[in-house]
C-alpha cells in the first residue's frame, strides 16, 4: 500500500478517533434530539439556509466516514424541514455521502484486496458486471442491511460509480421516506425500534423481493418470445435427445441414463467421435511407436548399442488401428444400449425446439443436447485443392511413411505429429506463422519445444507465412515467406494442423435462430444453454477448449442442468482446466502462465525448478525441462503451474488438485512423496518457493539462540561470518 493511501487512512482514523474522544457520539442519541428539538427548530426559523447547508454538510460527512448517527440525523431532518424538503435534502445528502464512501473504499482497499484474492474477486466482478445494479437495488430496499457496509463492500467491486449513485438514490428512497416521516413525530418516539414495525419490515422485504419476481416474469416473457411460432408437443418421447456420439455426447447420455431419464443418442458416423477414431487414441498410439524408435536410436547413451531402428510402417499403423479396435467396445452401440440409451445411427435435423428428424422418424424431447464436435480447418491456400493434404481425419489411412512431410501449424497437434514422424524417419518441416511454437504457452516453453524438435531433426520455421502451393512435375512445393524472403519447401504430403471448426451445418439451427460466435462455436450462456432454454451444447461445438476432458466436464453440466435445472443449475467452471501436449518431454499446464497473468493484470511470483536437479530424471537421462509455478506475491497460493518434463501429464494432477481445493505450496512441501520419482519434483519446487520466502529475522534470532545454547561468546571468526552473511 503506497504512502498516499496510508496518509488518507491515518487521517480517517484520526477523524473517527476525534469524533469519539470529543464526545460527539453522545450527541447522536434519540434523547438528545428530543431534548434540543425546539432549539433546532428555532435556529432553522432564524437562518433556514445556513441550518439547511450545515445539516447537509454534516450528513454527507457522517455518511462518508461511516459514522453512527445518520439515522438520527434523518429523524432530525424530518422534524426540521418536514416531509417534502426533508426528503429532498436527506435523499441527496445520503446518496452523495454513500458514493464518497464507495469511492474511498475503492481507492484505499480495492487494489490490495484484489491482488490478495484475484480469483475470488474475478468471480464476484463477473456477477457484478451482469447483475450488480440489480443486487445493489434489492439490498438498498431492505433497511435491516447496514447501508455503510453496502457502501464499503460495493467499493471493492468494479461497479461503475454512476450506477452506484443512481441505484442508491432510488433504492434508499423508500426507507428514507419512512424515517423522515417519523421525524415529524420526534417528540413522541420512545425508541428507534418503534419506527419500523414487524409489519413494515415485512413490507420492505416484499418490496425487495419484487424485483426478483419481476425478473422471473421477464425471463418467462423472454422464453415465451423465443418459442413464438413453435408448437410445444403435449407429450415427449424422451427426456433428452443427444446429437453426437463423441466424448461429450457419450458422457451426457451416460449421465442421463444413470439417473433413469429416457435418453436417445443420435450419431451419423462412428461411435466414439474424433477422440477414439481420429484424435486422442490413434495419435497417442503413433506417439508411443515413435517413442520406441527414439529409445532404440538413443539407447547407446545407456551403454546399450542397438543401432538404427528398422521401421515397419504397416505394422505401426496396425498397432494404431488395434488400439482403436480394443477401445471401441467402451463407446459402442451395444454398451450404451445395455445402459438404457436408445441409439440411432443416422443424420439428425432439428425441426422445432422439441422435435428432431432422424432419418424417416421424428423424435420429441423435453431437452436437446448438441454435441456434434468439430473437424480440421483447411486453409484456402492457392493450389491446395490439388495437393496431397493430410489432416487428423485421413492421416490414419496412410500405408507408407511420408519421405518428405510438411506440417502446417505449430500448435499441440502439429508439434506432436512433427516429432513422431521425424522419429519414424520422415524428413519433417514444421511451418508456424507465429513467432513461437505452442503460442498459448510462455516464450520459454515455446523455445524449449523448438530446441527439442530441432535437435531431433525437424526443420522448424517460425514467423513463416504460407503463401501458396505449386507443382513441378510429380512433386509439390509449399511457398512461404520467411525472414523477408520467399522460400520453397518440397513435400510428398502436407499435414494441416491449423485448428478446428465446429460442426454446425445441417442441424437446422438457422431456422431456430440459434447463432454462433465469431470463432464458429455456438452462442451459449454460462450454463451451456442456447437462446432456446431447452437446447444445450457441449464439447468442441461449445468451445472454448477442444479437449476430451473439457468435453466431459461440459457434458456433466449440460446433462444435469437439462434434467434438474428447474431446481438447481450450475455454471461451468474452467479455472482449473489442465492441458497436456504429448511431446517428449511433455508440456503440461493448469491455471495461469506468465502470459495469461500479464494479460489479465494479475500480480504473481514465479518459482522455477530445473528437472536437472531431480534424482530420478538424472537416473533416467531425462533432465531436459523445468517446472514453473505462479503464486500470489508473498503467499503460497498457486495461480498456475507449467511442467516441461517426462510424463508431465501424469503428475500435473497434483497441482490441479491443490488449486481446486485451495492447497498451497506449504501443503505440497509437507506431503510425503515416494523417492525417487519424477513427481517428487512437485515437492522440490515447493521447497524452492519456501527457501525464497524463509523468515530471515527468525533465522537470525535462532542463530543467536543456538550460539547461546552452545555456551560461549561470539568469536571473532563467527562475527566475521555473520557480517559476511
Amino acid at each position: 500500500m503506497n504512502r498516499q493511501r496510508l496518509m488518507i487512512i491515518a487521517l480517517l482514523l484520526l477523524a473517527v478517533f476525534g469524533f469519539y474522544v470529543s464526545g460527539a457520539h453522545t450527541f447522536f442519541t434519540l434523547e438528545t434530539l428530543q431534548a434540543y428539538r425546539s432549539d433546532f427548530q428555532t435556529a432553522f426559523q432564524q437562518s433556514p439556509w445556513q441550518v439547511a447547508g450545515i445539516f447537509f454538510a454534516v450528513y454527507v460527512v457522517m455518511t462518508t466516514l461511516s459514522l453512527p448517527g445518520a439515522t438520527l440525523l434523518t429523524l432530525l431532518g424530518g422534524a426540521l424541514f418536514g416531509l417534502g424538503w426533508g426528503l429532498l435534502i436527506i435523499s441527496f445528502a445520503s446518496t452523495i455521502g454513500a458514493t464518497l464512501a464507495f469511492l474511498l473504499s475503492r481507492f484505499l482497499f480495492r487494489q490490495p484486496i484484489e491482488k490478495r484474492f484475484p480469483r475470488q474477486f474475478e468471480t464476484v466482478n463477473r456477477g457484478v458486471d451482469k447483475d450488480g445494479a440489480f443486487y445493489l437495488f434489492t439490498l438498498r430496499l431492505v433497511p435491516i442491511f447496514p447501508f455503510f457496509m453496502i457502501n464499503l463492500v460495493m467499493g471493492l467491486t468494479r461497479l461503475k460509480t454512476v450506477t452506484f449513485y443512481w441505484v442508491s438514490q432510488l433504492g434508499m428512497l423508500p426507507g428514507t421516506v419512512v424515517y423522515v416521516n417519523a421525524g415529524g413525530q420526534l417528540g413522541e418516539l420512545e425508541s428507534l425500534g418503534g419506527i419500523i414495525s414487524p409489519g413494515l419490515l415485512a413490507s420492505f422485504a416484499l418490496l425487495a423481493v419484487f424485483p426478483w419476481i419481476a425478473r422471473r416474469i421477464a425471463l418467462l416473457v423472454q422464453k415465451r418470445n423465443a418459442y413464438r411460432g413453435f408448437k410445444r408437443p403435449s407429450r415427449f418421447d424422451y427426456d433428452i435427445v443427444v446429437i453426437g456420439g463423441g466424448s461429450a455426447g457419450l458422457v451426457t447420455s451416460y449421465i442421463g441414463s444413470a439417473v433413469k431419464a429416457k435418453v436417445a443418442l443420435v450419431e451419423k458416423h462412428k461411435m466414439g467421435g474424433d477422440c477414439l477414431n481420429t484424435g486422442c487414441v490413434p495419435s497417442k498410439a503413433l506417439i508411443r511407436a515413435a517413442h520406441a524408435a527414439h529409445e532404440v536410436r538413443t539407447a547407446s547413451r545407456f551403454g546399450v548399442n542397438a543401432g538404427e531402428p528398422e521401421i515397419d510402417f504397416t505394422k505401426v499403423m496396425g498397432h494404431i488401428h488395434q488400439a482403436i479396435t480394443d477401445i471401441e467396445p467402451h463407446d459402442s452401440v451395444e454398451r450404451y444400449t445395455k445402459l438404457g440409451v436408445e441409439v440411432y445411427q443416422d443424420h439428425a435435423t432439428l425441426t422445432s425446439p422439441w422435435e428432431i428428424k432422424v432419418g424417416d422418424k421424428t423424435l420429441t424431447a423435453r431437452h436437446i443436447v448438441l454435441a456434434t464436435g468439430a473437424r480440421p480447418r483447411v486453409p484456402s491456400l492457392p493450389g491446395i485443392e490439388h495437393a496431397p493434404v493430410l489432416t487428423s481425419e485421413n492421416l490414419w489411412l496412410l500405408t507408407e511413411l511420408p519421405k518428405r512431410l510438411v506440417v502446417l501449424g505449430g500448435g499441440a497437434i502439429g508439434c506432436e505429429l512433427s516429432q513422431s514422424f521425424a522419429r519414424l524417419g520422415s524428413h519433417v518441416t514444421l511451418v508456424e506463422g507465429m513467432t513461437q511454437l505452442l503460442g498459448r504457452e510462455d516464450q520459454d516453453v515455446g523455445e524449449h519445444v523448438e530446441r527439442t524438435l530441432t535437435q531431433e531433426g525437424v526443420n522448424v520455421m517460425t514467423a513463416a507465412n504460407a503463401l501458396e502451393i505449386s507443382q513441378d512435375g510429380p512433386g509439390h512445393q509449399l511457398v512461404v515467406e520467411h525472414n523477408g524472403e520467399r522460400t520453397t519447401i518440397e513435400f510428398d504430403y502436407l499435414l494441416v494442423s491449423v485448428g478446428r471448426q465446429a460442426n454446425v451445418e445441417g442441424l437446422g439451427l438457422e431456422a431456430l435462430g440459434i447463432t454462433t460466435t465469431n470463432t464458429g462455436t455456438l452462442e451459449l450462456n454460462e450454463r451451456l444453454q442456447t437462446r432456446l432454454p431447452n437446447i444445450w451444447a457441449c464439447g468442441d461445438l461449445a468451445g472454448p477448449y477442444q479437449l476430451t476432458h473439457a468435453a466431459a466436464h461440459q457434458a456433466w453440466h449440460a446433462a444435469v442442468n437439462a434434467l434438474f435445472g428447474e431446481l438447481k443449475s450450475f455454471a461451468v467452471d474452467y479455472r482449473f482446466m489442465p492441458a497436456v501436449t504429448y511431446l517428449q518431454p511433455e508440456v503440461a499446464r493448469v491455471g495461469l502462465n506468465e502470459k495469461d497473468a500479464q494479460a489479465q493484470g494479475i500480480a504473481f511470483e514465479v518459482t522455477r525448478y530445473a528437472m536437472a536437479e531431480s534424482d530420478r530424471a538424472i537416473a533416467e537421462g531425462a533432465t531436459q525441462g523445468f517446472i514453473k509455478v505462479l503464486t500470489v506475491p508473498g503467499r503460497d497460493k498457486i495461480l498456475g503451474a507449467t511442467i516441461v518434463a517426462e510424463h508431465a501429464g501424469e503428475w500435473l494432477g497434483e497441482f490441479t488438485i491443490a488449486m481446486k481445493h485451495g492447497l498451497g505450496m506449504n501443503k505440497l512441501l509437507g506431503t510425503i512423496h515416494p523417492y525417487p520419482t519424477l513427481g517428487e519434483a512437485a515437492k522440490a519446487s515447493a521447497g524452492v518457493w519456501k527457501n525464497a520466502h524463509k523468515p530471515e529475522r527468525v533465522l537470525t534470532l535462532l542463530e543467536r539462540y543456538f550460539r547461546w545454547r552452545r555456551g560461549h561468546q561470539n568469536t571473532q571468526k563467527e562475527r566475521e561470518q555473520g557480517d559476511q552473511a
